[in-house]
């Protein structure tokens, strides 16, 4: 298997440097940038599988670098890496961004951080990974990785779809934010347990016709969430694709 190729842009040479060559020698290919011009030109040059990207950049703001990256080649991932810590800065983030990791940060979380991330991109190899479901006007697709809600495609990061399908899947099944760590980021990532309910807020946004009463996903309180549709029909409507 090709290693994967991860582009990292940062102000700031020392920061940009030692994630560099740090990754660098746990065999990924690296490419860099110091502003958001560079790193525009470099993603469309380089083809990273993964951006590791500041948001405070010298011309371009990296909340519309990461958009333009998204927009652009929908299937890269981005990590936003900050010394913004605040939750307004990590919702911002987290519309567009794959992850959002502040600063100060260990190298070794650091690249379990990115390892985690990176297994998304590795396609659905079991016939029950290959489901399609739909659940009335909401359809869940697998193998293109897209959802649809009345037949219009809801823009989902990759992190935001595994998110879903894994909810799906377990349609009707309170499910711990724990659980939700360790199945869908991977036991090897560490995080404030927050970190799903930010993740979760932005899937509501994008998919809920009313995200202040959410008819897909619930929130079961103090313990996590649970996937149950109005009408769900997924036993008669669960497609197994090709």
């Amino acid at each position: 298997m090709a290693p994967k190729k991860i582009l990292v842009v940062d102000d700031d040479p020392a920061i940009r440097n030692l994630v560099y060559r740090f990754l660098g020698q746990q065999n990924y290919l690296m490419e860099s940038a110091g502003d958001g011009k560079t790193a525009l030109a470099r993603f469309e040059q380089f083809q990273p599988d993964l951006v590791i990207l500041d948001v405070i950049l010298p011309d371009i703001i990296g909340y519309e670098v990461c958009q333009q990256m998204k927009k652009s080649r929908t299937g890269t991932l981005v990590m936003l890496l900050t010394g913004l810590a605040d939750v307004e800065h990590q919702v911002t983030g987290l519309e567009w961004a794959d992850a959002y990791v502040t600063k100060p940060f260990h190298l070794r979380l650091l690249e379990k951080q990115v390892q985690a991330l990176l297994r998304f991109l590795q396609p659905p190899v079991h016939p029950e990974e290959r489901k399609r479901f739909v659940f009335e006007k909401l359809v869940i697709d697998p193998v293109s990785r897209e959802v649809t809600f009345d037949n219009q495609i809801v823009s989902l990061t990759a992190l935001e779809f595994d998110l879903l399908h894994f909810l799906a899947k377990h349609s009707k099944q309170a499910l711990s934010r724990k659980d939700l760590i360790r199945d869908v980021w991977g036991h090897e990532f560490v995080a404030d347990e927050r970190v799903v309910d930010v993740h979760i807020g932005q899937i509501r946004r994008k998919l809920e016709p009313n995200i202040s009463k959410p008819i897909f996903i619930h929130t079961v309180r103090g313990f996590g969430y649970k996937f149950e549709p109005p009408s769900p029909t997924q036993n008669k409507n669960v497609q197994l694709m090709g």
